[in-house]
């Protein structure tokens, strides 16, 4: 049975999900969050963002400034990137 992770988690069954194959809970509620989001399509593939290789090391800070990913500051280009895939 699914638990009830209150409001701040959209798709319950989604986000359990998501955490038993190792994702950490703030990415596991953003996807859970959007798949519950008609307006969104999480699960499409192929969008016009560029690719985090062509993204600035100071794009890259900001963006892992936003998921709250922590070392961020001591983190090389390469080791930012392999942290937002995360």
């Amino acid at each position: 049975m699914t638990k009830d992770h209150g409001k701040a988690i959209k798709k319950d069954d989604t986000y359990e999900e998501l955490r038993d194959k190792g994702y950490d809970k703030s990415k596991a509620a953003a996807i859970a969050n959007a798949q519950a989001n008609p307006d969104m399509h999480p699960s499409k593939k192929g969008g016009k963002t560029p690719r985090y290789e062509d993204w600035t090391k100071q794009d890259l800070m900001g963006r892992a400034q936003e998921l709250d990913i922590e070392g961020r500051s001591r983190m090389t280009k390469d080791e930012l990137i392999d942290a937002l895939r995360g």
